[in-house]
C-alpha cells in the first residue's frame, strides 16, 4: 500500500499565502473574522441595521453598562434546547456561555456581557420558533425560526486587538435599491461613516486597497436605507484581528 505525504508545503520549508497561514493558526497573534448579517424585510424609506430585526437600528445604548442577558423562546418545541452566546465581558475580553431553554418566560445567564457577537443553537436540531436575547427589556440578538443562528451585521473589536478590515459586500433583492453605510465608533466618540455606497438589484463588493484599521473596543454597524420595495438585505465583511504589542 503506498504511503502519501499529506504535509502542507509550509511544513517543508516553502511558504503559503498569508491568508491560509492565518486560517491554519500558523501566525501567532493573528485571527481571521468573518461577519455576516441579514435583515428579512427592510421597509421602503426606512434605515436600519442589517440584522435579524426589521426596520431597526441596533440598540447600542442597551450596552451602556455590562450585565446579564435573558434568552426567551417563542415555541414550546424548543424546550430544553441549548443556545450558545458568544461576546465580550465587562472588560471587552471574549466570553461564551450556554443557556438551556427550560423556563417558558426566559432563562437568565450567569455570565455578564458588555457585547454579544453571535448566538446559535447547540446540537443537531434547529430552533422551531424565534429565539430572543434580551438585555433588560431590549432585544439585543435574535435567531429567526428555523435558522439556527443569529445573522447580525455588528461587531466589537476585543480588548488587546486591532482589527484590519479587508473587504465588504452587500446584496439586495431584485427590483430593490438602497444606500449602504459602514459605521464605526471608537471608544469615547460617536458613530462615523467609514464607507458609503449604493446597491441596486445585485451585489456591491469593495476590497480595501489598504486594510481599514480599527482599534480595540471599536463598534461596527452596517446599515441600509431602502428606497424601493420591502427588501431583504445581506451584508458581510472580513477582517484580521492582530494582537497589540506583537505575538504572545
Amino acid at each position: 500500500m503506498p504511503v502519501y505525504d499529506i504535509r502542507s508545503i509550509s511544513q517543508v520549508g516553502t511558504t503559503e499565502p498569508f491568508e491560509l497561514q492565518v486560517a491554519r493558526g500558523q501566525i501567532p497573534g493573528h485571527r481571521f473574522v468573518h461577519r455576516q448579517g441579514r435583515v428579512p424585510a427592510m421597509s421602503i424609506n426606512t434605515t436600519g441595521t442589517v440584522w435579524d430585526v426589521d426596520d431597526t437600528n441596533y440598540p447600542w445604548s442597551a450596552w451602556d453598562t455590562a450585565g446579564t442577558v435573558t434568552v426567551s423562546r417563542a415555541d414550546a418545541g424548543d424546550t430544553d434546547k441549548n443556545v450558545i452566546i458568544t461576546g465580550l465581558d465587562a472588560d471587552y475580553n471574549p466570553v461564551s456561555t450556554t443557556i438551556t431553554l427550560t423556563n417558558p418566560t426566559g432563562n437568565t445567564s450567569a455570565t455578564v456581557f458588555k457585547r454579544i457577537d453571535l448566538i446559535r443553537m447547540n446540537g443537531t436540531s434547529e430552533n422551531v420558533g424565534q429565539i430572543n436575547v434580551l438585555k433588560g427589556a431590549v432585544t439585543v440578538a435574535r435567531i429567526l425560526a428555523g435558522v439556527g443562528q443569529s445573522l447580525k451585521g455588528t461587531y466589537t473589536v476585543p480588548a488587546g486587538y486591532t482589527a484590519y478590515l479587508t473587504q465588504g459586500t452587500m446584496t439586495i433583492q431584485e427590483g430593490a435599491d438602497g444606500s449602504g453605510y459602514f459605521y464605526y465608533r471608537v471608544p469615547g466618540d460617536r458613530f462615523l461613516i467609514g464607507h458609503a455606497f449604493e446597491v441596486a438589484s445585485s451585489q456591491y463588493y469593495y476590497p480595501f486597497t489598504a486594510p481599514f484599521a480599527l482599534p480595540e473596543k471599536t463598534d461596527l454597524d452596517v446599515r441600509v436605507s431602502v428606497r424601493s420595495n420591502n427588501a431583504p438585505v445581506t451584508a458581510a465583511y472580513d477582517m484580521y484581528l492582530v494582537k497589540n504589542g506583537g505575538p504572545l
